[in-house]
């Protein structure tokens, strides 16, 4: 039997995780430092992990509701309503999902119809194009620029809106570029929703993440924008919690309840020693967050520092834990540039290619590791750039 005459049509030229295949060969050394992954270094807070351990002694390994534990949602409508000014009723509003990538997924599936189109920029993390495919709708990029700190603005967001134009996502702090938004244009991109209806899917998995004093803002509590958003948020980053798989979607109650159809019927409902741990993170995980924070603060400064000293132009990220340095100074593809640098001096990076067309030219480098290892990390690379005559 021709097992691929049976893989369905919309899934066979999807490719797989540009970041997942890299790193298939990454495997296959050892010693290596790797700036590539997107996970803190960082051992999920003690109380977080102790809140674990004791619903498991307690005997708390039963299903929850569909939309997650109502404890939890409530703590997450209280976290939501302080951190980012806009208010959900937990009992209609709130759903509990496996990760944000499932609330992505659900929420696409919920607002879909096949052959529309959703506008995201890019750079951006490397699931938002397949995913929207995956639900038979049509992704449709819009790219930013180093020059403009890799900010989308509502003009570029509006010379790619068609008729067709459904949904817009937006990654603010960014994945890989580290990238924030201003209130200014946000309110800019708000205005333009309104008047195109569009339904926006707002990932602020790294809100929590920002350096300089640097603000976050999300669309969601811009005038108008509430009725039209769906807010997505976890734990994996900010919490140091990317194993507990815990995510939440907060929308208006017609849009919470399709997804939780979706999620009834895929899924069920989300780990319970996850929930229970991920309560203890909003409720008692600030010190911890603000204390990693200082860290990859500090990270961020010496690898950008670094870049920029051997000749390759990094721009100093206002968020998220990812470098975004220009290699095209030294002539190669950015897949060239990982992959020399990879077997001559053992440093992963991640091409920017993985990230979309606008990412080429580009290398993601996450300071989500050790300072230690960042240093040895920053030796080899410029040395790396020597050998190759970067100008």
């Amino acid at each position: 039997m021709d097992s691929i005459r049976h893989i369905a049509h919309h899934v066979r030229p999807i490719p797989k995780s540009g970041i997942r295949d890299f790193f298939e060969v990454v495997q296959t050394m050892s010693d290596v430092i790797s700036l590539g992954i997107g996970e803190p270094d960082f051992d999920t807070p003690w109380h977080i992990r102790e809140a674990a351990i004791y619903s498991l002694e307690k005997g708390h390994t039963g299903y929850t509701s569909n939309l997650g534990q109502p404890a939890l949602r409530a703590a997450i409508a209280k976290y939501v309503e302080e951190h980012f000014h806009v208010g959900y009723d937990p009992h209609t509003e709130i759903i509990v999902t496996i990760g944000v990538s499932q609330a992505i997924d659900s929420a696409l599936r919920a607002i879909l119809n096949p052959g529309d189109e959703v506008l995201y920029h890019e750079p951006c993390y490397v699931s938002y194009n397949p995913s929207v495919t995956l639900c038979h709708g049509v992704p449709v990029a819009v790219p930013t620029r180093a020059e403009d700190n890799f900010r989308v603005t509502a003009e570029a967001i509006a010379a790619k809106i068609t008729p067709r134009s459904r949904a817009l996502m937006l990654n603010f702090p960014t994945n890989p570029t580290g990238g924030t938004q201003t209130r200014e244009e946000l309110e800019k991109i708000a205005a333009l929703c309104i008047r195109h209806d569009l339904v926006v899917l707002s990932d602020e998995i790294y809100s929590e993440l920002t350096y300089d004093g640097a603000e976050h803002f999300s669309i969601a509590a811009m005038p108008g924008m509430r009725e039209r958003t769906v807010f997505l948020h976890g734990f994996s980053k900010a919490f140091a919690m990317t194993g507990f798989r815990i995510g939440y979607a907060c929308a208006p109650a017609p849009l919470t309840d399709a997804m939780m159809k979706i999620h009834q019927y895929g899924i069920l409902c989300a780990s319970t020693t996850s929930q229970e741990a991920a309560q203890e993170a909003l409720e008692n995980g600030a010190p911890a967050v603000a204390s990693m924070r200082r860290k990859y603060e500090a990270r961020r400064n010496y690898i950008v520092r670094a870049f920029n000293d051997m000749g390759l132009d990094c721009l100093k990220p206002l968020g998220a834990f990812y470098s975004f340095p220009s290699i095209k100074s030294t002539g190669l593809s950015s897949k060239e540039f990982s992959l020399q640098l990879l077997k001559s001096k053992k440093v992963a990076v991640v091409p920017g290619s993985a990230f979309g067309e606008s990412g080429e030219g580009f290398v993601r480098a996450s300071y989500s590791t050790s300072l230690s290892e960042i240093k040895v990390a920053m030796k080899r690379i410029a040395e790396f750039c020597k050998e190759i005559g970067a100008k």
